[in-house]
């Protein structure tokens, strides 16, 4: 079995990550303290989102994959997907990272080494 990190302390830890690169981060949504999924919204510059979560693997890892990805002309739906995942999941922590380059934070924060 994996050792998982309290979702509390890695949201943190995100958190905390995106202010040391004068980057902005909050939680839109505050989910089960100890175990509750944690979803990534990233925004870029022209304020889309790009949606991340943690996805098992074959290999039976884990890995952070980009699951959904705003629409220019249709704002609305990726902001109506949010509220479903939180109506299906009451312990989801939603994460919006707003980051100069929402890519390589991912990769060089996210991603397993």
């Amino acid at each position: 079995m994996e050792n998982r990190v309290p979702a509390h302390i890695e949201v943190s830890g995100l958190l905390r990550t995106a202010q040391a690169g004068n980057d902005f981060g909050m939680v839109l949504h505050k989910g089960e303290r100890d175990g509750g999924t944690i979803l990534i919204v990233t925004l870029d510059n022209q304020g889309l989102g790009s949606l991340f979560e943690r996805m098992p693997q074959l290999d039976g890892s884990r890995k952070w994959v980009q699951v959904k990805v705003q629409a220019p002309d249709n704002k609305r739906e990726f902001e109506d997907y949010l509220s479903r995942r939180m109506a299906q999941d009451r312990d989801v922590w939603i994460v919006e990272l707003t980051v100069a380059k929402p890519e390589q934070f991912i990769r060089d924060n996210l991603s397993p080494r």
